[in-house]
């Protein structure tokens, strides 16, 4: 792609020499720019080559300067099927909403760099103010390309001291699950864990597994799900067949209610037989039969959170790179746990 120079006498490269360079019309470069999605992938990638290529940034001057702010963030997620993320979705748009700014979303295909890094240069070439990432996951500080100038804040706690960050207390949860079973008089825990790949899920799983060490209580094989009650039903089937298993931690709800079911299909009573837990108290839990004992994140003030930070620094100029967030959780005990049966 050869370099095309700007007309003499102008700042810098018009959305003309966009157009030009990648062999699109203005039109084109104007519906990339605002993020329209009826562009052919291909084209996109040459138009915003070209933008890179040129050092075009399409800030809409004139609005801006008339507003100071185009009131928008930008926001990249994964996986919105999955609670963490749809949730804290709702909440970084609430949040949004109340400081006066709409939110341009953008679902990546998997947590892998360059993908993240393609839809936060995605973004970056619209009219947004700041970006909110939830959850990079195989994302790292040196691996994810963020705009020098662009204010960031990441619901991850590995790009503190990077970026600002916004995240639970995992450990504090999964612990305080843990504990509550232990202190009802339960030997030990098993667990099911998330997918490997999450980082939540591996968090939630040394938690438990360091409160078992503590304890001096065995640390049992931890099965895995991916998320979903399907997972939990088709492990849970394991969990039943095996009659030293008296608690259960899994690591979020749905899956402890695929748990429940499969050890009620298996004869085993909940809790009289085996106690349940799981991890984000979703509306339905205390819906679910027994009523299920869970650990509640508070996703609201996550969103808010996130919002806060990036409003501070574009309003602001405020710079947060180090500044970290820590919302606390708490156990939710209801009729899904209670001393184990006696032998």
């Amino acid at each position: 792609m050869a370099q095309v120079p700007s007309p003499r006498g102008r700042a810098g490269p018009s959305i003309a020499d966009v157009a030009r360079l990648a062999g699109v019309s203005q039109q084109t470069v104007s519906r990339v720019s605002t993020g329209t999605t009826n562009v052919r992938p291909a084209t996109r990638d040459r138009v915003l080559a070209a933008m890179d290529q040129l050092g075009y940034s399409p800030n809409h001057a004139a609005r801006a300067l008339r507003s100071g702010s185009f009131h928008a963030i930008g926001l990249i997620a994964h996986r919105l099927t999955r609670t963490g993320e749809s949730r804290t979705l709702e909440g970084v748009v609430e949040a949004a909403r109340q400081h006066g700014y709409t939110v341009s979303l953008v679902d990546v295909r998997t947590p892998s760099s360059s993908d993240v890094s393609d839809a936060v240069r995605r973004l970056s070439h619209q009219a947004i103010d700041g970006l909110v990432v939830i959850r990079a996951e195989d994302a790292t500080p040196a691996t994810l390309a963020l705009p020098p100038r662009l204010p960031v804040v990441v619901s991850d706690s590995r790009f503190v001291g990077h970026h600002p960050a916004v995240g639970t207390d995992q450990v504090e949860g999964a612990t305080s699950a843990v504990q509550h079973l232990l202190d009802l008089g339960h030997p030990t825990v098993h667990h099911v864990g998330g997918p490997l790949d999450s980082t939540p899920a591996r968090v939630r799983a040394d938690a438990w597994r360091t409160r078992l060490r503590a304890a001096g209580r065995p640390v049992p094989r931890a099965w895995h799900g991916d998320w979903s009650a399907a997972s939990g039903y088709r492990v849970g089937a394991e969990v039943a067949a095996d009659p030293h298993v008296t608690a259960v931690f899994c690591g979020n709800d749905e899956m402890a209610a695929g748990v429940v079911r499969a050890l009620h299909e298996a004869g085993r009573r909940v809790p009289e037989d085996v106690s349940v837990v799981g991890f984000d108290d979703v509306p339905l839990a205390e819906y679910l039969w027994p009523p299920l004992t869970t650990v509640r994140q508070d996703f609201t003030a996550i969103g808010a959170e996130l919002v806060e930070l990036l409003v501070r620094q574009i309003r602001d100029g405020e710079r947060l790179a180090g500044h970290h967030v820590v919302v606390p959780t708490r156990l939710v005990v209801r009729g899904s746990t209670a001393p184990p049966r006696a032998r």
